[in-house]
């Protein structure tokens, strides 16, 4: 299936923003991991035919390699994107978060968006 290349480009917009605003409540660090590599989501056919969008909170543990060790849906809109969005993310590399200048396993929230307008 073709994605849209505006739908890829938002994506990644959405997770440079994320990363600068990642929820430090579960982690401690100095200084956030930051997305390297991202991939857009498969938008599930039926809800883009239907023009739902959504939104997918995902809690993410990144290693000390900045590798995704694990993803939870924190929160969504529709639970027909979550498993898409978790796909997505698990595919996902990092610059590890430092603290005291070492890399350091971090767990930050992604928000993962679906627009059925792009």
């Amino acid at each position: 299936m073709k994605q849209h290349p505006l739908l890829k480009l938002s994506l990644i917009v959405i997770a440079l923003f994320a990363a600068t605003a990642v929820v430090r409540a579960e982690s401690s660090f100095d200084e956030a991991p930051t997305p390297l590599r991202t991939q857009a989501p498969v938008y599930p056919e039926a809800l883009r035919r239907e023009g739902v969008s959504g939104l997918v909170s995902i809690s993410v543990t990144i290693d000390e390699n900045g590798n995704v060790a694990s993803t939870t849906v924190t929160k969504s809109s529709n639970p027909a994107f979550d498993q898409a969005a978790l796909d997505a993310v698990a595919r996902w590399k990092f610059k590890p978060a430092k603290k005291a200048g070492q890399p350091i396993a971090a767990n930050v929230v992604l928000p993962v968006r679906f627009n059925a307008a792009q």
